[in-house]
């Protein structure tokens, strides 16, 4: 292991991640040691870590290499692996624009879940394309202490539980995870958003990460709630040929989400690059023990 590790720290609605450069795919970055960079006591602190690896150096990403240069190998928190984040997205985009290996405008980006197309734009803003949104049949429910809601299942690449409640501060502490039902819906876990109204169009979350806990933003999170909220108000793009836009306010910031008619998902936000230093390689090494 090298004795010098460069880091970035940055955040997308407060949602904050360690960024680990490591194009070639040299670094073995365990579940234990991505834990230890996370942990806001004893390590850097973050929700995740966004591990900056070429395509074409990650077995999981070589298939992507000829669409997109750079993989976001992105971590939670606990260090397990997820699909795809989508504020961890647009701070990744804003690394690759800080350090020159993209430029304003339109970039690729490969993930677990696919390849996700960004817009950096001139206002600082960056959008992210997430995809189409699957919604799985079947009732869910989720549970804070003796309450239960129904809930939509909404799926972006990674599974979302979305329901809708009074006041956001039925959902609790959200430091373990909100059991759900069946079982069977969510054989990996699921993140589960508490949802209520603000304004036509216009609602406010908060969030239960699966393998983070409550987090300030989440970016899937945001378009599953938008497409629910969509569906329980009755629109549909794909019904009626004109895209919808909701305004989704985190505990971390605000981000805007559109829902086009062919079902692709846009979503715009801020994302801001806070500091860089070096990860001691000793005590990193230690911890991935």
């Amino acid at each position: 292991m090298s004795t010098r590790i460069a880091f970035l720290k940055g955040h997308g609605t407060e949602n904050d991640f360690v960024i680990v450069p490591d194009p070639e795919n040299a670094l073995d970055l365990t579940p234990a040691a991505v834990a230890a960079l996370c942990d806001r006591r004893a390590g850097i602190g973050g929700d995740g870590v966004l591990h900056v690896v070429r395509s074409a150096a990650h077995p999981e990403a070589r298939h992507m290499a000829d669409e997109a240069e750079w993989f976001m190998d992105y971590r939670n928190g606990d260090g397990s692996i997820a699909e795809m984040c989508g504020n961890g997205t647009r701070v990744f985009a804003r690394y690759l624009q800080r350090v020159g290996h993209v430029a304003e405008g339109d970039i690729a980006i490969a993930t677990r879940g696919g390849v996700k197309r960004i817009h950096l734009a001139k206002d600082g803003d960056v959008t992210v394309g997430m995809g189409r949104a699957r919604l799985p049949e079947g009732d869910v429910t989720v549970s804070v202490g003796e309450r239960s809601w129904p809930a939509r299942n909404v799926n972006m690449g990674n599974p979302h539980a979305v329901a809708f409640v009074d006041d956001l501060a039925q959902a609790g502490d959200l430091l373990a995870p909100p059991p759900f039902s069946p079982a069977a819906a969510y054989p990996d876990g699921v993140n589960v958003e508490f949802v209520v109204d603000r304004g036509p169009r216009h609602v406010a979350m908060r969030v239960h990460e699966r393998g983070s806990g409550e987090t300030r933003s989440c970016g899937t999170g945001a378009c599953a709630v938008a497409v629910a909220t969509a569906r329980r108000d009755g629109a549909d793009p794909a019904v009626t040929g004109t895209p919808v836009t909701y305004t989704v306010d985190v505990p971390g910031g605000r981000l805007v989400i559109t829902e086009r008619p062919d079902g692709e998902i846009e979503m715009t936000g801020p994302a801001v690059i806070v500091a860089e230093g070096e990860i001691d390689a000793k005590w990193l090494e230690n911890a991935a023990r």
